[in-house]
């Protein structure tokens, strides 16, 4: 639909529609707002002055009018109801007789005490319009009611708002209507206007250019006088066809003037023509020829040049993906390497990296023995697991690492069949056929070597695979020293504590080595149990610190000879916690601290300090809770002596499945059956 009549029709009937919708919405709001402020006024001035009426009465000692009055106020049609209520909402006097003693309705009250006097609601299908007013306390008063009460009731009219609501329904209606009548006859008039002066018009400029189309000049004539601009319209048009009439005939008679002239000159022009364009054709033709032999001898030396180009390209790609592939592995090798602290996992990560970044089959690492002087392996990767990781390599000739010592430096060794000082067979049992080794330095000195050899294709090592090799070797000879840094930092810190634990057995006689007798209990269940060597390292420091936070409790309490009372075992059942708190500043303790903490916790979720259930219970706390109990059952302590293996491992069997995990504990009891509980 892409009329224009339609379009402005359209866009104008939207136009009006929206303007009468919202100026009636508006009027209709109007009035509603109208209808309510007059219901609101008329509701106060009539509770206005039937408390004043009532309040004469009152004060003339007329007390029995009061009820005669409410009744003659309630007749109006235009009063649902009217009473008066005390302040907790009982009916004192009211219009119906009946309604005297029961309760106002709970909205009534809740206006009175909130002040909100005037307000609207609906009963059943009835809306009202509700007047609370109070009835104050005033020395006037005081004869009949004490002083202490503030207000002597309060008035509730009830305004029926159905007269309003009738009156504004016929308003509404009317307004529709006017409205509605209002828009049909513009719609009407604009549809009209439309058609007289604007389509009309149209329709005839329209025929009279269809006459124009078909050639009819004499019926392509408009006469259009219903407006100024559609008779100017109209008679630029007319002059348009007008001049289009005469251009054409003048250039039909040009036409026939041209082909008169031409029919005369057609045969000897022709010829000659002829003849002057074949002479020029030749010529060209044959320019043409040369020209093509040295074009075609240019593509062809171009074609040699560009696959010399092409070939060129190719190698440089090659060599560019390459390079960028290395690049790559250097970064992530970097990232992994930077994010390792042990040693062993470092060396063995390193040997990896750098045997897949080279493409190479072995790949291995050795370290200085500086005790000894010689090579310890620290790490591989592509040699047979039937080499001897405890080998020691002595650091002398026929080695490439003895070389790279020597003159702190990497070394390639393209073919070690051209080098007779450097041995072919390699001591960790695979032949070499090509190597090369760069060192691992700090603070300038050599502390070991990294070595690759054998590539994977048979091709031969390059430089610039010793210079990679020396750059990861550079990236691991920082991450190396950074992971020992960190395994010193770690062993002061634990020797620290070792020694506080020492200082606090030592003060007493009775704990004197139990510290090292519940870590090695625990490492032998551990190891009976299938942990892992990070497990059982945690376990073996979670036993050695156990009993740290003893330091934070009384000695007289450790040292009591006589039975503990119970807030002696309050305060002795806060040393897991004060252990925590002593250790949480170590911060690769983190795991430890946990199982400090529950090495109390028992199986039945009765332990302390958090009542952990079996689930939550960790493993290596599990273990630990067994030995530190065995222990301390087979240790002497100042209430008692102590107690014989037999007993002490009957007590653990009787309390399993309550205070002790029921599969840590027959793993216990196993290993002191067969003998295997270190002495």
């Amino acid at each position: 639909m892409n009329s224009l009549k339609l379009k402005f029709l359209g866009l104008t009937g939207i136009i009006l529609i929206v303007s009468v919708i919202g100026t009636t919405w508006y009027n209709l709001r109007t009035q509603r707002t109208m209808l309510e402020k007059m219901a609101a006024d008329h509701s106060r001035l009539v509770a206005e002055t039937v408390r004043n009426s009532i309040m004469t009465d009152m004060a003339n000692g007329r007390n029995e009018q009061v009820g005669n009055t409410l009744n003659k106020i309630s007749r109006e049609p235009a009063i649902d109801s009217l009473r008066i209520f005390d302040d907790t909402g009982r009916v004192m006097i009211a219009d119906n007789p009946g309604e005297i003693g029961d309760l106002v309705p709970t909205a009534d009250l809740l206006a009175f005490r909130t002040g909100n006097f005037a307000f609207a609601d609906t009963v059943g299908d009835h809306d009202h319009y509700n007047i609370i007013l109070p009835f104050e306390n005033a020395p006037a008063c005081y004869s009949c009611h004490g002083e202490e009460k503030a207000t002597l009731g309060v008035l509730s009219l009830k305004l029926s708002l159905d007269d309003l609501e009738t009156l504004q329904s016929h308003s509404r209606n009317a307004t529709m209507v006017a409205s509605g009548a209002m828009l049909l006859i513009l719609v009407l008039s604009i549809t009209a206007f439309l058609l007289i002066y604007v389509d009309a018009p149209i329709r005839k400029l329209v025929g009279a250019m269809e006459h124009a189309e078909h050639g009819d000049f004499s019926q392509a004539r408009a006469s259009v006088t219903s407006s100024d601009e559609m008779t100017l319209l109209s008679a630029k048009f007319n002059f348009m066809v007008q001049r289009l009439r005469e251009l054409m005939e003048t250039t039909v008679k040009h036409e026939r003037e041209m082909a008169v002239t031409q029919e005369k000159l057609a045969h000897t022009e022709e010829v000659q023509a002829l003849n002057a364009t074949l002479e020029d054709r030749l010529k060209e033709i044959e320019y043409l020829n040369i020209n093509l032999e040295e074009r075609i001898e240019e593509i062809e030396e171009a074609n040699f040049k560009i696959a010399d180009l092409a070939s060129e390209l190719e190698g440089k790609n090659f060599r560019l993906s390459q390079a960028v592939e290395r690049l790559q592995s250097l970064y992530y090798m970097g990232l992994a390497i930077n994010a390792t602290v042990n040693l062993t996992e470092l060396f063995n990560l390193l040997s990896e990296k750098a045997t897949e970044t080279l493409n190479s089959q072995v790949g291995y690492i050795l370290m200085l023995n500086e005790q000894t002087g010689g090579l310890n392996v620290g790490g591989a990767f592509g040699i047979t697991e039937e080499y001897d990781s405890n080998l020691e390599v002595p650091l002398k000739p026929g080695g490439v690492s003895y070389w790279v010592f020597q003159n702190n430096h990497g070394i390639l060794i393209e073919n070690v069949d051209k080098h007779p000082d450097i041995s072919k067979m390699s001591r960790l049992g695979f032949i070499r056929e090509s190597v090369i080794c760069a060192p691992l330095t700090d603070q300038g000195a050599v502390i070991g070597t990294i070595t690759v050899a054998n590539p994977i294709d048979g091709s031969k090592f390059t430089n610039s695979d010793l210079e990679l090799l020396s750059t990861i070797a550079a990236q691991a000879s920082v991450a190396i020293r950074n992971a020992r840094l960190y395994e010193e930092q770690e062993k002061t810190y634990l020797n620290t504590v070792h020694a506080l634990v020492s200082a606090i057995e030592a003060s007493d006689a009775y704990t004197r080595g139990h510290s090292e007798r519940v870590t090695r209990y625990s490492m032998a269940l551990g190891r009976r149990v299938g942990l892992t060597d990070d497990e059982l390292k945690r376990l073996e420091r979670a036993a050695v610190l156990h009993d740290i936070g003893k330091i934070g409790i009384d000695i007289s309490i450790l040292h009591k000879r006589e039975k503990l009372t119970p807030a002696d075992i309050e305060v002795l059942k806060q040393h897991p916690s004060i252990g925590v708190r002593i250790l949480e500043p170590i911060h690769f303790l983190g795991g430890v601290r946990d199982i400090i903490e529950q090495h109390h916790e028992r199986f039945d979720g009765q332990g302390y300090p958090r009542g952990l259930s079996p689930d939550e219970w960790l493993l290596e706390a599990k273990i630990l809770a067994v030995c530190d109990t065995y222990d301390a059952m087979t240790s002497d302590r100042p209430y008692r002596k102590a107690l014989s293996q037999e007993i002490a491992i009957q007590e653990i069997s009787d309390h399993s499945g309550r205070q002790f995990d029921p599969e840590i504990a027959n793993a216990f009891i196993s290993m002191c059956s067969d003998g295997q509980l270190p002495n």
